[in-house]
């Protein structure tokens, strides 16, 4: 099977900028020649047509089949290339449609496999039906290897909807606050007294004003983030299929994408300080090799945000982990973060004394030194939203403040657990647990880390976390050969009984 012909103009139109570079290009290269108008069109008219004929061919030439146990592609225009992906390795199966491609009835189809870069192959363009026909297709190869008897589910189970109400939440706390508070800080410092010397009186003034452009500055990014988080997830929907979860989400770049159970590694809830406010959070899934939001799919969370209490539904059902009783780490781990914050307090109020001390600006500057009244707050929000939680199937953490993460792993997905100390931790017998899995963490970070607890505490969960993902292995091991071992006996009674 080829690319679909429709893909052609539009292939051609996404090229359209080289083209037209190319052209300028040539234009100032042969200025020199008395170049004129007529020769420009006739450079673009023949790059047009080079343009055209390459990707005519390209698409004719780009060749891809399903075959038993692989999904094998030919391509290449001159040189070519073959590639087989087995279907074990496949993790997931996303259609991605633009505003453009969706009035050509063309489709991207992205398969995402387990390796380090995520997108194995990508199908530029077929028509939407047949993405659609791949996705099931592979879908149900996946399924028929997993399970012999290759069970189908014609129609998938609702998981979760975003209703309209809950897109209007999400655009309001789909801010960014480490992002602003930079740029808060970028554009005070720009409108300071200082910077306001070194230019002309008007402008001088203009930038005096500083802190109320960077406050209409933050308005209009956190309005900017939450249209494109509307735009981004708008007509969300999560179901169920058999063994996998798929979305369908996007106004004007449309989403459908795949998540196999089997292949799940952590599971993150993510809650910034707006949507913990309102008692609301997202869930985010990640596999093994692939995190939302690498590759092309672009996708952030699994459940973009709903109720707090929905969210852990949610987890639940797909792992099931019970109640969450957290174990702080140890008050004194408090004493070291005011002790940490103060000295940012000292730098802050120092950087203010040596602008004082340059430019007779800042008389005031001494008055940074109150950024200490906050210190014991900030380290006390730090603690207060640290702890873990280990029983006999899962680790547990959580952290942060601004953006709170809860990260659930499942024993048997433990890649690595390992417990490290920085030399401030050593001074207060503190620690680092980190587990690892096989996710490649993406933005967010895939690790569940335990943060400043007791060091021999660590150890001790180290060990028996350890200990604790070798019987769960083996337990898995044990479990899926009785499965097959039944599937093979109904194998062998099926033609006697038939």
């Amino acid at each position: 099977m080829n690319l679909d012909p429709r893909s052609v103009p539009y292939r051609i139109f996404d090229n359209g900028f080289r083209i037209v570079a190319a052209t300028v290009f040539w234009g100032f290269a042969s200025s020199g020649d008395g170049m004129d108008v007529r020769s420009l069109l006739l450079f673009f008219v023949a790059v047009l047509g080079i343009a055209i004929g390459w990707q005519i061919a390209y698409v004719r030439r780009y060749e891809y089949r399903v075959t038993a146990d692989t999904f094998d592609i030919r391509s290449g225009v001159i040189s070519r290339r073959e590639r087989e992906i087995p279907f074990e390795r496949i993790q997931n199966v996303d259609i991605a449609q633009n505003v453009v491609q969706r009035a050509l009835g063309i489709a991207e189809v992205r398969l995402e496999t387990a390796g380090g870069n995520a997108t194995e192959a990508t199908l530029r363009y077929v028509s939407r039906r047949e993405a659609s026909r791949l996705q099931e297709l592979i879908s149900d190869r996946k399924r028929s290897d997993a399970s012999p008897e290759g069970s189908r589910e014609e129609t998938g189970d609702v998981l979760f909807e975003l209703d309209q109400r809950e897109l209007g939440i999400l655009g309001v706390t789909s801010a960014n606050f480490r992002l602003l508070g930079l740029i808060l800080v970028g554009l005070s410092f720009v409108g300071s007294p200082v910077a306001a010397r070194e230019i002309s009186p008007r402008v001088g003034l203009f930038l005096l004003l500083g802190p109320a452009f960077a406050a209409v500055g933050l308005v209009i990014l956190w309005i900017a983030s939450g249209v494109q988080a509307v735009f981004r997830y708008y007509g969300f929907r999560l179901t169920r299929h058999g063994e996998e979860l798929r979305y369908e989400r996007g106004l004007l770049q449309q989403y459908t994408g795949t998540i196999p159970l089997s292949k799940i590694q952590t599971l993150m809830i993510r809650e910034n300080v707006l949507a913990r406010a309102a008692g609301y959070g997202s869930l985010v899934i990640e596999t093994a090799g692939y995190s939302p939001g690498q590759g092309g799919s672009d996708v952030e969370s699994a459940v973009p945000i709903a109720e707090r209490d929905r969210v852990l539904e949610l987890a639940r059902s797909i792992e099931n982990v019970g109640d969450i009783p957290f174990a702080r780490p140890p008050r004194r781990a408090r004493v070291r973060y005011v002790a940490r914050y103060t000295i940012v307090v000292g730098v802050i109020t120092a950087i203010l004394g040596a602008i004082h001390l340059w430019t007779d600006e800042l008389p005031y500057w001494y008055l940074g030194s109150g950024l200490w009244l906050l210190v014991p707050i900030a380290a006390h929000l730090k603690w207060a939203h640290l702890g873990y939680y280990v029983d006999e199937d899962y680790v547990v953490t959580r952290s942060g403040f601004w953006t709170r993460r809860t990260t659930v792993v499942p024993i048997y997905r433990v890649q690595t657990v390992l417990d490290s100390q920085t030399v401030f931790q050593r001074r207060r017998d503190l620690g680092t647990l980190v587990v690892d899995t096989a996710t490649s963490g993406g933005f967010w970070g895939g690790d569940a880390v335990a943060l400043d607890v007791d060091v021999e505490t660590a150890r001790t969960l180290r060990e028996r976390i350890h200990d604790r993902f070798q019987e769960a292995v083996r337990e898995r091991q044990d479990r899926l050969f009785r499965e097959r071992e039944r599937e093979s006996e109904h194998g062998r009674e099926s033609p006697v009984n038939g």
